[in-house]
């Protein structure tokens, strides 16, 4: 589906510009107007993806006018442009949530459009997740997995094929990467999913406890057992059983957990009557377990029994494209938790979270979004408000403290890391380094000069 561009200026050679730019037939459907009354006319006919609105018009603003948009359209995306490039405005445009506010004459097409590009994947992702509102709501809390990767892409692939299969599943994943909303999915796609599921954590439970909840109880079974109980063996019975951090689970009950796969039948503490089980077993960790079982401290044979179908759940830093669209989902989500209207998400906010390292994955990123919408006033969210940095950026913040070095080498020390960490992120690209920090490309070369990066031809 094209994607449809609103450009308001009275400069025809700006406007010529942008109609070179995306032709006719190609992905993107260009509509100009010359001053806010053609636009305001195009607007109320239109719905549009992105609006580009120079700052000085013959009738109005550009900023009044994309106020006059946001009115309308609450979650309209737009770009500033403008000749005469002022800091207030550009600060006005920052407070008032426009994607991003570029000047003119563009020395840098290639730039342009990248940021042009940008901003459409913004107002992509924000569609996305309204129809993802839509969804919750009729589906009724089931889980749901947002993904734009092809990392993602392949793991979903995978688990929609092992769904409907009654067979073990072992998801494998760093902390915090969504394993177990892998696992729900798979319990709600399969023929179980008008089953119960339950899930036990291995690792925050003692052996006794885990024990006693899934084989279950008969009465003076053991001090305080004043009733009795039955397990997730019983409960989950045509359902799902979820062990998550299986990696942590003791020797001996490794060894009756493979006693009751094997055999089909348990049998509750206290008892010696032989109870059929009839559930389907999902295991998750974040240890690889096939070091685990090397190192001695994981059985094989369970391993092998569990390990019918391994699925994968990657990091976020191997699915970046996914880093936007997770976190206007959570800026919605908790939005609406706590009565907020923070956002949107400013450029810088956005190349930010696009290039940390998330050691925490998925659920530091969720945390880190519900932080700054608590502390934010109902304003655009930038860089600064979310607590984010490199660990580049955290070095260099610790040595500059405690050396206290004089400012000038402070700002030499701070600007080698960043443009270093910088041209990292670009993989050496000085125009993708110019999109991500929101420097002038002829810029860039003055610091990476001026740091000792790159030397003086």
């Amino acid at each position: 589906m094209k994607s449809k561009i609103l450009l308001v200026d009275d400069d025809p050679f700006t406007r010529k510009l942008f109609e070179n730019l995306f032709r006719p037939g190609g992905p993107i459907e260009l509509v100009t107007a010359a001053s806010v009354a053609q636009a305001r006319q195009a607007f109320d006919l239109g719905d549009f993806n992105l609006a580009i609105l120079d700052q000085r018009l013959p009738d109005g603003n550009g900023l009044d006018l994309f106020a006059e948009m946001r009115k309308l359209r609450p979650r309209q995306t737009a770009l500033m442009i403008t000749g005469h490039a002022e800091v207030r405005d550009a600060m006005r445009a920052v407070r008032e949530g426009l994607f991003d506010y570029l000047t003119k004459p563009f020395e840098n097409l290639e730039e342009l459009e990248a940021i042009v590009a940008k901003a459409l994947e913004m107002d992509r992702a924000y569609r996305e997740i309204a129809d993802l509102k839509e969804i919750l709501t009729a589906q009724s809390g089931d889980p749901i997995i947002i993904s734009h990767s092809v990392a993602m892409e392949r793991l979903l692939v995978q688990m929609r094929q092992a769904a409907p299969l009654d067979t073990t599943v072992l998801v494998e994943g760093e902390s915090g990467t969504g394993k177990e909303v892998i696992a729900k999915l798979l319990h709600s796609l399969s023929p179980r999913a008008r089953g119960p599921m339950k899930a036990l954590n291995c690792g925050a439970l003692s052996e006794s406890l885990i024990e006693a909840a899934l084989f279950g109880y008969e009465k003076g079974a053991f001090t305080g057992a004043v009733k009795t109980t039955a397990g997730y063996f019983e409960e989950a019975d045509n359902g799902t059983i979820l062990l998550d951090e299986i990696a942590d689970m003791s020797p001996k009950l490794q060894v009756s957990l493979l006693r009751v796969l094997q055999e089909g039948t348990f049998v509750r503490l206290g008892s010696t009557v032989q109870r059929p089980s009839n559930f389907r077993l999902i295991c998750a960790t974040n240890k690889p377990l096939e070091q685990e079982v090397a190192a001695g401290r994981f059985r094989s044979d369970l391993y092998y029994r569990i390990n019918v179908v391994p699925l994968r759940v990657p990091p976020l830093r191997e699915r970046r494209d996914d880093i936007l669209p997770l976190c206007l989902f959570f800026l919605n989500h908790f939005n609406r938790k706590f009565n907020k209207n923070a956002g949107p998400l400013q450029g810088d906010a956005i190349a930010t979270l696009e290039n940390a390292h998330w050691a925490g994955n998925v659920r530091e990123l969720k945390h880190t979004i519900e932080r700054a919408v608590v502390v934010n006033a109902g304003a655009p969210i930038v860089s600064a408000d979310l607590g984010v940095s490199s660990p580049a950026g955290s070095a260099v913040a610790a040595t500059i403290q405690t050396q206290l070095l004089p400012y000038r080498e402070a700002r030499l020390l701070f600007e080698r890391a960043y443009f270093a960490n910088l041209m990292q992120a670009a993989d050496g690209n000085v125009s993708e380094a110019s999109r991500i920090s929101g420097v002038a490309r002829q810029n860039i070369y003055g610091h990476l000069e001026r740091t000792e990066l790159v030397t003086k031809s």
